[in-house]
């Protein structure tokens, strides 16, 4: 028997809410969805300066983009263009690419926005605005990604904002894990 079972029900209602509290400060979050569309949002940290985040998520894109989530499966085919109207790019065996994403505006060291649709999205009829904003905040850098997209989902959204928020966690933790410790994602290689 419980002595108080309101004290435990409350008790146990914190615990929850404080380990929700705690998963969605590592990881990528599905803030929003509906039938028609999904956002996600999440935030990292690191002991860097915003122009370091933002040089290594520009220009090292192939070194901490997981091989797991790309068409071709092979080192050094991810770029990113950030002139004006540039791409996110994967060049693919035998001469062909694929565009990622279109970049739409950047303020270097603190704001990158792209739009378009990653991976199957692409096939979709839905359009998608995906934005890295960065600042300092106590010596470190923190970045927030968020990623809107909508349109038509023939059947419904489904499983595409859980899937798309995994493959998006893969992605920041290689970012982390290249600036914090020099590791190419998914390769083990320094």
């Amino acid at each position: 028997m419980v002595p108080n079972g309101s004290l435990v029900v409350k008790l146990i209602h914190w615990v929850l809410v404080f380990s929700v509290f705690l998963s969605s400060a590592v990881s990528a979050e599905v803030i929003d969805r509906s039938e028609s569309g999904f956002t996600l949002q999440t935030q990292r940290e690191f002991d860097a300066t915003p122009k370091e985040v933002y040089d290594t998520l520009t220009l090292e894109v192939h070194r901490w983009w997981n091989l797991d989530h790309t068409y071709a499966g092979k080192d050094g085919m991810m770029t990113m263009d950030t002139t004006p109207g540039g791409c996110f790019c994967e060049s693919l065996p035998g001469g062909g690419w694929v565009e990622h994403m279109r970049i739409v505006y950047v303020e270097p060291n603190k704001l990158l926005r792209m739009s378009g649709g990653l991976g199957p999205l692409q096939s979709l009829g839905v359009a998608g605005a995906m934005s890295f904003t960065l600042s300092e905040e106590e010596g470190k850098t923190v970045l927030v990604f968020r990623y809107q997209v909508g349109g038509y989902f023939a059947a419904g959204t489904g499983q595409w904002p859980a899937a798309v928020d995994g493959v998006w966690d893969v992605q920041l933790d290689g970012l982390k894990r290249l600036l914090d410790d020099g590791v190419d994602n998914g390769r083990g290689l320094p």
